[in-house]
């Protein structure tokens, strides 16, 4: 994925028919599944993160009109390579006392 801060911004525009500007997190994923990039407006600029899996693929959710949205959790899942669909929740430890 070549696309920079203008393209991204303009895809947002004409495909989404959403304001980059207004603040929201817009997230694209690459062709291979590997490479996010996520553009925001932080209110004094345009922001863009760009993250590549050294190993597996992103999991990519099922948009209805290209557009869905996730919970901070979710989207934290998300970029970090976790099943965000189906987080496990790990045991709390015991007391050692």
């Amino acid at each position: 994925m070549r696309a920079g801060f203008n393209s991204l911004a303009a895809k947002v525009q004409t495909v989404l028919e959403r304001d980059p500007f207004c603040g929201h997190v817009f997230v694209f994923r690459g062709k291979r599944g590997d490479l996010l990039k996520v553009l925001w407006w932080s209110g004094d600029g345009m922001c863009l993160l760009m993250k590549r899996l050294e190993k597996g693929r992103f999991v990519w959710p099922q948009a209805d009109g290209g557009v869905i949205c996730l919970s901070p959790a979710q989207l934290s899942m998300l970029l970090e390579g976790i099943d965000w669909r189906q987080p496990t929740r790990t045991a709390r430890p015991t007391s050692a006392l």
